[in-house]
């Protein structure tokens, strides 16, 4: 066996081919997945090469199918040199030996080893080689352009159909904070606060308004001294008044108000005019969105709502807060009255008391629980809508992974239950 000046020059051919197939394998990784939050920091910091990175990000088919063309091109022809020098070395027993050689070869320096890389260092990669494969896409975009009609025909022949992103922008951004948070990037409050941003679209004022039940209102037809005395004792700025009937709200009074009145009144609450203190009530349905409603507050100044059914029937109250209090979770001042929704149980570290009027979406939050909210908003309507009854006192459940226990219940309402993880 002696080896020829050709293929001694093949030999280094092929290595070059070899480094262009890595290349290639690796620029693909690299452009697949970087992030393009970061590609649009960049870009906006002035940096050509993130520019360039973006524009082939934007048209990934493009991107793909050059990259893969480049990728195929360097690889057949790599084995085809490898062929010849192995049939010129051995006859016949070349053909499987350069197949075995070349398979060995490609997986590790042209796949595993620079994908490998890129996976390790994707921005950086993508940067480096956005310049070159941006001529390579520009050059190859002629056959590509041609290889995907003709893809596209033979799909639409088979009767298949080519389909768009399966998930939303939202659903990639919820995707991408849960495995941060997985991977210890994203604390727990973070990741609850990023998602409370994200959930706004996908509530209405009913998932997180005040039911009435735990309003405070005010009976306009009282004297004027016990409304005063009733409206500063509350823990609330703002509150409903009614006339005749709870469902009779004629206005919403502001303790700033009421306090400026008594000011020049010189203190004497007999005294005080309640009627011009009355501001408008502002009704909306229970069907508007989260978003929508934290938009209007913004728009009227306004920090209070009342909530009604598609009869005008009064459902609730919502306020700002309340939206706020979706995002970074509770807020309370000096003036809120504690109460304990959720507390750990004594006699168990891994069981907890709940309050049946607790959202679930606050269970959720605190425990870290992914209980559905679909058909239920209070943990006690989840219960009685997978119960499909109105358990009694001591009966057990187990749904979701979660156990139920009934410990109170005052007429038809479930008032405290017993909860903890148990699987189904």
């Amino acid at each position: 066996m002696t080896f020829e000046p050709w293929m001694v020059w093949t030999g280094l051919s092929i290595l070059c081919l070899l480094a262009f197939s890595g290349f290639f394998s690796g620029s693909e990784t690299a452009l697949t997945a970087t992030s393009k939050a970061r590609m649009l920091a960049l870009e906006k910091e002035k940096d050509h090469r993130a520019r360039r990175v973006n524009i082939l990000i934007e048209d990934r088919e493009s991107l793909i199918g050059a990259i893969l063309l480049g990728n195929n091109l360097v690889n057949i022809l790599a084995t085809s040199l490898a062929s010849a020098v192995f049939l010129a070395m051995f006859g016949e027993a070349g053909v499987p030996i350069a197949t075995l050689v070349m398979t060995l070869l490609v997986l590790i320096f042209a796949e595993v080893l620079p994908k490998t890389y890129a996976l390790s260092n994707p921005d950086r990669m993508a940067l480096t080689v956005s310049l070159p494969i941006r001529v390579i896409v520009s050059t190859f975009s002629p056959i590509v352009a041609a290889v995907q009609w003709l893809v596209r025909r033979t799909l639409k022949i088979l009767g298949l159909t080519v389909e768009g992103p399966v998930l939303s922008a939202h659903d990639e951004l919820r995707g991408a904070i849960a495995l941060h948070h997985e991977e210890g990037n994203v604390i727990k409050d973070d990741r609850d606060m990023l998602g409370g941003v994200l959930d706004l679209r996908d509530l209405t004022v009913d998932d997180i308004m005040i039911h009435r039940k735990s309003i405070t209102m005010l009976d306009a037809d009282l004297p004027a001294a016990e409304i005063v005395s009733q409206a500063l004792n509350s823990p609330h700025t703002r509150l409903p008044l009614y006339q005749g009937d709870t469902e009779n709200i004629i206005g919403v009074l502001h303790v700033r108000d009421l306090a400026r009145a008594l000011h020049d009144v010189d203190g004497d609450a007999s005294k005080v005019d309640i009627a011009p203190l009355r501001r408008e009530p502002w009704f909306v349905p229970e069907t508007t969105e989260v978003l929508d409603q934290l938009n209007a507050f913004r728009q009227k100044r306004e920090h209070f709502a009342l909530v009604v059914d598609e009869y005008g029937a009064l459902m609730g109250l919502v306020t700002l807060e309340d939206i706020l209090e979706e995002i970074v979770g509770a807020i309370e001042d000096e003036h809120d009255v504690a109460v304990e929704g959720i507390q750990v149980d004594e006699d168990d570290k891994n069981v907890w008391l709940v309050d049946g009027v607790v959202p679930i979406r606050d269970l959720n939050r605190a425990l870290d629980w992914e209980l559905p909210d679909d058909e239920a908003v209070t943990v006690a309507g989840l219960v009685i809508h997978e119960a499909q009854t109105i358990p009694e006192k001591g009966q057990v459940f187990r749904f979701h992974g979660v156990r139920f226990e009934v410990v109170e219940r005052r007429r038809n309402q479930l008032t405290r239950l017993r909860v903890c993880a148990s699987p189904d």
